[in-house]
């Protein structure tokens, strides 16, 4: 269903994002990976989807919390591709302490990388969707959004905010044919969660399955809801039960 469909994904370039790009590339959709600052790393994910897979697969770099750079590179890979039909929101970053000792910088970069980012993609990716009366949203949140976890005031926040903000876009897009839907994945064996702690036994413990997730299990929620035409609004929480 989304061969030949043009895919958007933030933060592709490692981890979550990657196991996305792959994904979607391994059901035929061509491939536009956007990343922070590593640019051998993004190349890497586009010669593996290309290679793999024989679709088009390219990388653009994009801080996603900057509105006016967000602007220009939606527009280039819409020059490139023809299109954008598919857009997933990966691109996080975290900044944990808790609360009482928190800088209001780390406060304000994680809202804007995790929260504005998902805005600003939106925003620039939602009047092609109406136009062509197609798009399907995925969007990032966390079971940190769901439940709260200490330490992640910020992160949390911007995590919750993602959830409000996909049920809203849902409902605004809706009568155009474009859906918006959010994945909330637990803890995930990725770079993020190994800064997070060392001790993963204690992770897995909080865990009703009894194991971290695998990138590849966040990326199949995704592809589900990029492949559906009747589900918009949802959260799906992919976590092994902890915010059950």
């Amino acid at each position: 269903m989304l061969k030949d469909k043009v895919a958007v994904v933030t933060g592709g370039s490692r981890g979550i994002g990657k196991a996305i790009a792959l994904k979607l590339a391994s059901e035929g959709a061509n491939v536009a990976v956007i990343y922070a600052g590593n640019a051998a790393l993004a190349e890497e994910v586009c010669q593996e989807c290309k290679d793999a897979y024989k679709v088009n697969a390219a990388s653009y770099q994009c801080n996603v919390a900057d509105f006016d750079q967000v602007k220009e590179t939606v527009a280039q890979i819409k020059k490139d591709f023809g299109t954008i039909d598919l857009l997933v929101n990966n691109a996080g970053i975290n900044r944990d302490g808790l609360l009482a000792m928190m800088k209001e910088s780390a406060f304000d970069e994680v809202i804007d990388a995790n929260l504005k980012g998902t805005f600003n993609m939106i925003r620039q990716c939602a009047p092609i969707f109406m136009k062509q009366r197609y798009g399907r949203i995925v969007n990032m949140s966390s079971v940190a959004g769901i439940i709260g976890n200490p330490g992640q005031v910020n992160y949390s926040a911007s995590k919750a905010g993602i959830i409000g903000l996909t049920k809203s876009v849902a409902r605004e897009l809706a009568s155009r044919n474009v859906t918006c839907n959010a994945v909330a994945p637990g803890f995930v064996a990725t770079d993020m969660v190994k800064e997070l702690t060392n001790d993963t036994a204690a992770l897995e413990a909080q865990v009703p399955l009894g194991r971290l997730g695998k990138p590849e299990e966040i990326a199949d929620a995704a592809a589900f809801l990029l492949n559906s035409d009747y589900i918009t609004g949802a959260v799906l929480q992919v976590d092994g039960g902890i915010a059950m």
